[in-house]
């Protein structure tokens, strides 16, 4: 698998006979991460000659790594990080150089800052919508409980929302900016922290339709919206035709924009992209980040990760999925025979017995080894800049029917069966709000401090049943898929 060979310059994979392989880069990079903390699968990931099925294992390891050691832990994340930075190269008409030689560029005139107004009254209360209604105030606080009692959120998830809700005045971020990357994404926070008063620095591709979109919803908000613009090109009265900036080609260029930024700046990495473009993308915000907190003092950072992915769980966690595995009325009546036909594939239990901390895996083989690795860069980048002492807020996220995973059939008809396995499936505009108002808990009181990276991760997690479920995620989704296609069909 290569990037396309169209598309040679800004943020690019390095070159090896004659090609630029997104397979070579990521066997490399989980490789290099996993060196100093297990030689024995750094040394099979680079043996790994299917590594678009075979990846799964490995990213496993990534984490397994790190479990009771936090050096090691660390040493994973610096591992992989300085990899892909010396790896992944920045390309332009002068030639080529490591990513890791990002410096804002020179002159830095190219963007300039617009600022628009809504118009609208700020919202003062946190008010969540969910099947057609906004919940707010008590309301809100039973719909937490009961997320918590059905295991979809993590206690301290809700007890994070439920501080904002208490607290309404927390909404208005006015003594910083948050910078949202990926400013159009339908799981990040622009259009709740501009509903709130907020101030908003949005960075997205200059595409004009996208823009415009934008720019008509902030103007019904009571927010203020900050875009970089290109200083000429357009007509003056079109801004959406002059708006936007491409993180793979214009990354000098929006690393000098936002380093000339007059206050405080909370980084928000809300971007995707498919196939390839997600790493170069994925990989220009890290060099950004990296970039950022050595120009500036007053960084703070954001992450969402996606709840397909490996995570270590504490024991009250591993001891609820194994309360439910035992209590299953399948235990005898089917699952022992679906077990015994698929040979141990199906119906596995989520964890080991008495596995502490547990290890579950929810990677979905379908989304694929590049995915693997961009949502991986910002798992690292975040241990690394918490380790440095930079406020860090990380929420691993709910599953969500986003337009990335609607338009994929395996994925959407996954989730229309996930039910079925107590696992509940956010529509977007209910986990947007909510993880916005996360985001607000960890910008004003902060998460309270862990012993190991895995734990950081752990808490305030989101993940919509996947940790506490009874069943191996893996082990079920073809079932999940079977039985959720009727509803996802016409």
């Amino acid at each position: 698998m290569s990037a396309h060979p169209d598309d040679p310059t800004g943020v690019v994979f390095p070159e090896a006979g004659g090609r630029r392989s997104t397979t070579a880069l990521g066997r490399s990079v989980v490789a290099d991460a996993l060196r100093a903390g297990d030689p024995a699968g750094a040394a099979a990931a680079e043996r790994e000659t299917d590594w678009r099925r075979g990846y799964l294992l490995h990213f496993r390891r990534l984490v397994e790594a790190g479990l009771s050691d936090r050096a090691t832990a660390l040493d994973v994340a610096r591992g992989g990080l300085e990899s892909l930075h010396r790896r992944m190269e920045l390309r332009d008409d002068q030639g080529e150089q490591p990513l890791a030689g990002l410096a804002p560029a020179p002159g830095s005139g190219s963007l300039s800052t617009v600022t628009v107004a809504g118009t609208a009254a700020e919202e003062r209360e946190l008010s969540v919508p969910l099947h057609g209604e906004r919940l707010r105030g008590d309301a809100l606080l039973r719909r937490l409980d009961r997320w918590v009692e059905a295991g979809t959120v993590e206690p301290s998830f809700a007890h994070a929302v439920a501080e904002v809700a208490r607290n309404p005045d927390w909404l208005r971020l006015d003594d910083r900016r948050v910078v949202v990357l990926g400013a159009a994404a339908e799981m990040g926070p622009l259009l709740s922290l501009l509903r709130w008063g907020g101030d908003v620095v949005a960075v997205d591709l200059p595409h004009p339709d996208l823009w415009r979109r934008l720019l008509e919803r902030t103007r019904g908000l009571g927010g203020r919206l900050h875009l970089p613009v290109r200083a000429a090109g357009a007509a003056p009265e079109d801004l959406a035709a002059r708006a936007g900036a491409d993180l793979v080609h214009d990354l000098p260029e929006v690393l000098s924009w936002l380093a000339g930024q007059r206050h405080p700046l909370v980084l928000g990495n809300y971007v995707y992209a498919d196939g390839a473009t997600n790493v170069r993308v994925s990989a220009a915000v890290d060099a950004l980040s990296a970039a950022l907190l050595e120009t500036r003092d007053d960084v703070s950072l954001s992450f969402l990760a996606t709840p397909t992915d490996v995570f270590a769980v504490p024991e009250e966690v591993v001891s609820e999925a194994e309360r439910r595995y035992a209590a299953r009325g399948l235990t005898t009546a089917v699952r022992r025979p679906v077990r015994a036909l698929s040979a141990g594939r199906l119906l596995r239990r989520n964890y080991a017995p008495g596995a502490v901390p547990g290890v579950t895996d929810a990677l979905v083989p379908q989304q694929g080894p590049n995915y693997a690795l961009a949502k991986r860069l910002q798992r690292w980048r975040a241990a690394v800049a918490r380790d440095a002492g930079v406020p860090v807020s990380f929420t691993v996220a709910p599953p969500t029917r986003t337009r990335s995973v609607v338009r994929n059939k395996v994925l959407a008809a996954a989730y229309a069966g996930a039910g079925r396995f107590g696992v509940e499936v956010f529509e977007p505009g209910t986990a947007n709000t909510l993880l916005a108002a996360k985001l607000v808990h960890d910008l004003r009181v902060g998460a309270p401090h862990q012993d190991l990276p895995w734990q950081d991760e752990a808490w305030g997690a989101a993940h919509g049943g996947l940790w506490r479920q009874p069943y191996d995620p893996r082990s079920v989704l073809g079932i999940a898929v079977v039985l959720g296609w009727g509803s996802t069909r016409g």
